[in-house]
Formats: structure tokens, sequence, C-alpha cells
């Protein structure tokens, strides 16, 4: 059975944080950042690492997720003198970002959605709610999520859930939960033209609902874990999955996408480098232009 290491090391570290440490790198290896998107230069039509050297580095990085006022990047780093995970953010203050590192048993909290009001962070079954110093203590969505086993939920602007599920025989199924009337409906499988295939995981729902993003194995792709994208139909039906193309998607692994709060961007992880011993030793995050997404749309 394949495993997605990167998402074990996302869940397998435990509940509290034990050091933190708020730094601004001057040095020459991290220059002072200032500007939008930790002032990098935004990418074409053409997936780039992001942040090269700052955020993206050689070995292990996850994640990768805009607060939705843009003032606050979340990521996942393995270090590679030690093999330690830290769970970084980088936050914006007086149009500079300072970098804030977490090591120890918090790193659920550095792999979150957030709810389109900034408000809520989703950490799969479980989140968190923005108070006036920070976030509250971690907290269950209750049942019937607490008997799922959720890599990763995302959440649309009418508060329907998109969510995973992390199962033994790698035959992932995603699944949506609306809220009607103010009340969260039971969880309902997607459809098959999503749940097709094998290690459907990471579902990304558009805050419009109007297309959702994920990733899996199917006859149609390249070799490996590749992203797919679905777009909601006039009769209100989910239609086929797309493999979102050659640019998007190699013979590696293409995994857990997320659009920027500003819609401008694609965020996603690949993996760029690997050893017999560890097939994830080297895994970077990518952004690309968005409009990708519309020149999918319009082949649809």
């Amino acid at each position: 059975m394949k495993t997605t290491k990167l998402l074990i090391l996302a869940c397998a570290i435990s509940q509290n944080t034990v050091f933190a440490q708020e730094k601004i790198e001057n040095d020459a290896s991290h220059p002072t950042l200032e500007g939008s998107y930790l002032g990098q230069k935004p990418p074409g039509l053409t997936p780039e690492p992001f942040a090269p050297g700052i955020v993206t580095t050689k070995g292990l990085e996850d994640g990768g997720v805009f607060s939705p006022d843009m003032d606050e990047f979340y990521f996942i780093r393995m270090r590679q003198d030690n093999k330690k995970i830290e769970s970084v953010i980088y936050k914006q203050k007086n149009n500079r970002w300072l970098e804030t590192v977490i090591l120890g048993r918090d790193a659920q909290t550095f792999y979150p959605f957030f709810s389109l009001d900034g408000k809520t962070m989703h950490l799969g079954k479980r989140y968190k709610e923005r108070t006036d110093t920070g976030w509250s203590e971690i907290k269950s969505l209750g049942s019937p999520f607490e008997e799922i086993d959720i890599m990763s939920l995302s959440a649309s602007s009418k508060g329907t859930y998109a969510f995973d599920e992390r199962r033994q025989d790698d035959d992932g199924i995603l699944r949506y939960s609306r809220l009607v009337n103010g009340k969260r409906e039971a969880p309902r499988p997607f459809s098959k033209e999503i749940n097709s295939g094998t290690r459907n995981s990471h579902p990304f729902i558009a805050p419009d609902e109007s297309y959702i993003i994920w990733d899996g194995i199917k006859d149609s792709g390249f070799g490996n874990v590749d992203l797919y994208i679905s777009f909601r139909q006039q009769d209100s039906s989910w239609g086929t999955a797309i493999n979102m193309g050659d640019m998007i998607n190699t013979d590696a692994y293409e995994a857990g996408a997320k659009v920027t709060p500003d819609g401008k961007y694609l965020f996603f992880v690949r993996v760029v480098a690997s050893t017999i011993d560890d097939p994830y030793s080297d895994i970077d995050i990518f952004w690309v232009d968005a409009q990708i997404i519309e020149t999918l749309r319009s082949k649809q």
C-alpha cells in the first residue's frame, strides 16, 4: 500500500505547541520580505516554486495557504539537518513579513483551511476560532465528522463542507455536507464523476461552489497522483473529472490544491525528488496563475 507521507506528517504530530519564535530574517539567505505574496513575483501559466530559498527549499514543504485577508501564510517544513517538522507562519505587519516558527506538537494548525470570514481555521474534523489574542483551543466538529478520519476539509461561502477520508485500502472517497436553514446535513458522497479511481483526497471547493479541485489516481492520469477538477453543471450536477493537464501534472505526485482567497493563484505541492528509502524526500510548494481554471472550464 502506498502511503502519503506528507499527510501523515501533518496529522501525526499532536496537539500542543512547545516552542514558538518570531523573527525577521535580514541575512543574505533570508532577505527582508515586503509586499504582496511575501514579495514574490507572480507566476504565469507555468507553475513555479513559491518563494525559492525562503518557503521552497531542498526538502519537504507542505500546505501553503493564505488567510482570507492575505496577511498570513501557513506551511509545514521538514528540516534537512535534523529531520524535524517546523510549522511556519509568515505574518505581514507594516508591509513586512515576519516569520513565526513552531516546533513540537501543533502541526495540524499549519495545514489549515480558513472560512471566508477568517474567523474559523478548519483542521480536518477539528477547528479553531479566532479570538482577540489569537486562536482558541482545538475543538471537534462533533458527530458524525468525529468518526471519519478526515485529512483535509474546505468550505464554501454557503457553508458546504467538502472533505476526504484516509482509508487503509487507498480507495479514498470524497464527501460533502451542506448547511441548510442553519442545520448541518449528514455527509454524503460526491457523485461517481468525482469518486472514481483511487486515492481521492484534499478537495478544494470554490467559494461559489462552481468547481471542485482534488487529487487522485485515474486512468487519465500521468502515472501518479494528479490534480483534477470538476465543474458544476447547469442542472447542479458535477461534470466529468478533468485532468488539469501537463502544465500542472507530471509523472510525479501533485496534490493539495488551494486557490488563494483573492482568486488569482492556484497553490499545490509536487514531489520533485525521491529516493528508494523516501519517495517524498523533496516536496515543493508551487503556484500558478488561476487562469488555468477558466481555460479548463471553457473546454468542458
